[in-house]
């Protein structure tokens, strides 16, 4: 068993009114690992004025997390099956909608993976099979009720 850690840490700044809804949503998360990033609400949800630009939103957050496990676990499977993979970038793309309760979520997260491989190139088939593989065995994918597609733009050539 492994333990994941992150803080956010928030403060009300002089002049902002909290009962009135009228304060930043600026704040930081440390992880565990030490690193530091600038956090904030989606503008999306409370608007530019108290939103941070530069600042990563929660459901960015959760994209972010979808794409890159699929993308590391991508790479385990794909080097599995003997393939060399030279390059690999994901411009996932996350809708966040009302479900049937009147909630919001994010209720499907959309992987558009662009892939390089060196050598053997694999197909369309042996393609979706490892996309399948990878999303079996993906940590987050496994504790999201986010629908996850794979839409993969074919082989490239990626710096």
């Amino acid at each position: 068993m492994a333990t994941y850690r992150a803080t956010a840490e928030w403060s009300l700044k002089d002049g902002e009114d909290f009962a009135a809804g009228r304060y930043s949503r600026g704040h930081r998360v440390i992880f565990g690992s030490g690193f530091e990033a600038p956090g904030t609400a989606s503008p999306h949800v409370v608007g530019n004025r108290w939103s941070v630009e530069g600042a990563i939103d929660p459901e960015e957050s959760l994209v972010a997390a979808i794409s890159t496990c699929h993308m590391l676990s991508f790479l385990h499977v794909a080097r599995d099956a003997g393939l060399l993979v030279t390059a690999y970038r994901d411009a996932a793309v996350g809708i966040m909608e009302k479900n049937g309760a009147g909630q919001l979520w994010v209720s499907r997260v959309t992987l558009h993976p662009q892939i390089a491989y060196e050598g053997p190139q694999p197909n369309p088939e042996q393609r979706d099979h490892l996309h399948h593989a990878a999303h079996d065995i993906c940590f987050i994918a496994n504790s999201v009720k986010t629908e996850i597609v794979v839409e993969e733009l074919g082989p490239t050539k990626l710096p």
